[in-house]
């Protein structure tokens, strides 16, 4: 089976994501971590946001690779044989992934990738646009949202605990405008697959949204 997971930044995708893939024994797959490692490598080698051709070259010659711990808790990020797992996470690559994101080129390279990861099944990925665009034949699609207000709470913890300089109200505003640039691309904009179960996390530990997507799963 494949699952597949979508919703806006600060949902709680990754954490539930995880978790449910260690419940089930399949593979996860972080397809934002994807996208935030052509963000690196682009910031790495000076190509602005709007040179989609060389954006499009680039995602084309990187080498991302994933190694999942089947403990529910462990996933490394390998960008061309270098772990990039904490890198990947810094505020500055998270101002610039939503941009990436947007490149038409960028999106059908990582597209391609994503599908051969997950072509053996028993995968749950997570991203913007798995089970509309990367996985539409998905056997389970989940959609999970929750409160900008949340979201951004969430976020300004994750950054803060990180040991990274944030308020809470710039996460309010980050989360706010990566909802817009998200929601309104052109290429594959972020919204629920017509077939999905729309999850709304405020207020739910991850705890009991994994149970509740065990259930659906288990239950056929």
């Amino acid at each position: 089976m494949r699952i597949a997971i979508d919703g806006p930044a600060g949902a709680g995708k990754s954490t539930v994501a995880k978790k449910l893939a260690g419940l089930l024994g399949y593979d996860y797959i972080d397809t934002g971590a994807m996208y935030r490692a052509v963000a690196l490598a682009a910031l790495s080698a000076g190509i602005p946001g709007d040179d989609e051709e060389a954006l499009t070259r680039l995602a084309e010659s990187l080498t991302i690779e994933q190694v999942w711990r089947q403990d529910g808790t462990t996933l490394k990020v390998f960008l061309n044989g270098r772990d990039v797992t904490r890198e990947i996470r810094t505020p500055e690559v998270s101002r610039f992934v939503s941009v990436i994101a947007q490149v038409p080129g960028v999106r059908q390279q990582l597209t391609a990738k994503q599908r051969a990861m997950a072509a053996s099944g028993r995968v749950v990925m997570e991203g913007r646009d798995i089970g509309t665009v990367v996985l539409p034949d998905a056997e389970k699609k989940f959609f999970l949202t929750a409160s900008v207000e949340e979201r951004a709470r969430r976020r300004f913890l994750e950054i803060t605990g990180q040991g990274y300089d944030a308020t809470l109200e710039e996460q309010i505003r980050e989360i706010a405008a990566r909802d817009a640039r998200d929601e309104s691309r052109a290429v594959a904009p972020l919204m629920p697959a017509p077939d999905a179960v729309v999850i709304d996390t405020t207020g739910k530990s991850p705890d009991q949204v994994v149970a509740e997507m065990a259930a659906l799963v288990r239950g056929g």
